[in-house]
């Protein structure tokens, strides 16, 4: 592939556009049939990218079918099915795509770009007709993925940090490190998921699922890189995180569990491995599983290591 890597779900989708092709009774794989895989997968950054542009996943197939008409009932179908010349240069721009952003590897996000970019065939005229242009769809794509890379100076910019407070109850005059914008939607969120199970501790299951269900981010393409089943490892988390009565409002102190607490110290030692300006998810994920025994064994269970898991991420530093 050029020396690209196609992620464990682009492979996956690709997989199921060959389904698509022989359910529908066709000889050939074309644009079709890898955009109704990439509808199928419903994960990952091009999924995200189609919802936060309003595009409808459900009337997105719908229009497919009504476009797509099945072959005649006998034809031979099978995992040799070749490539339409236009599929192969959805391929091509998808791995165009990753180049031109620097990236090791090809995901879901660079397949769709290069589905909408190929221009001519039935699936960049469906993701057209929902109004997803490539300007758009391009700069939705780069807004998910945005986080601090090594020497970028849009680290700086102050609308993308802030001064982050891990617990209400830590006012020191200490100064605290600035968060990357996504890693403070994710730490906000796993405060979110505590205050909803009726509890005011923050454990590392909160901020690992945290990490899951932002389909953005490094952190969240390593893992997607790396073919982490993310149903299973949400399910194996939600396992580990309590549940409990308290009414948690506004004005509620909430704080840290040790392992937790343990995890944002250790995301310092871990951005200067990567010398990068600030912390990202990245640097979060590794924490998580440095820092917590019980994320760790989850991750682990799932074939994910984070050995793994620092050759991925430098991978996306490219």
């Amino acid at each position: 592939m050029h020396g690209y890597n196609f992620t464990e779900r682009v492979r996956k989708v690709l997989a199921m556009a060959r389904e698509e092709s022989a359910r529908l009774r066709h000889e050939y794989v074309g644009t079709e049939h890898i955009l109704l895989g990439l509808i199928r997968e419903r994960e990952g950054i091009a999924v995200t990218a189609l919802q936060n542009l309003s595009v409808d996943l459900d009337t997105l197939h719908q229009t497919l079918e009504e476009i797509v008409k099945p072959g005649i009932s006998g034809h031979v179908t099978g995992p040799d099915l070749p490539y339409t010349s236009r599929a192969k240069k959805v391929l091509e721009l998808a791995m165009s795509e990753a180049r031109e952003l620097n990236h090791s590897y090809v995901g879901t996000e660079h397949l769709l770009l290069g589905l909408i970019r190929e221009e001519k065939g039935i699936a960049a005229q469906v993701l057209a007709d929902s109004g997803a242009t490539l300007d758009d769809t391009r700069a939705e794509v780069l807004r998910i993925l945005e986080e601090p890379r090594p020497g970028s100076r849009s680290a700086l910019r102050s609308e993308n940090t802030l001064t982050a407070r891990p617990t209400a109850r830590r006012q020191s005059s200490q100064q605290l490190p600035r968060f990357g914008e996504r890693l403070r939607i994710v730490i906000a969120d796993a405060y979110r998921r505590a205050a909803e199970r009726g509890v005011t501790v923050v454990t590392t299951a909160d901020l690992a699922l945290a990490l899951l269900q932002n389909g953005g981010g490094m952190a969240y393409t390593a893992l997607d890189l790396l073919g982490l089943d993310f149903q299973a490892a949400t399910l194996a988390l939600n396992a580990l995180a309590p549940l409990g009565t308290a009414v948690v409002s506004p004005e509620s102190v909430m704080s840290l569990d040790p392992a937790a607490d343990a995890t944002f110290h250790a995301m310092a030692s871990v951005r200067q491995e990567f010398r990068d300006e600030f912390p990202g998810t990245q640097h979060l994920l590794i924490a998580l599983l440095l820092a917590s025994t019980d994320v760790a064994t989850v991750f682990s269970a799932l074939g994910i290591s984070v050995e793994r898991v620092r050759e991925a991420i430098w991978r996306t530093y490219g």
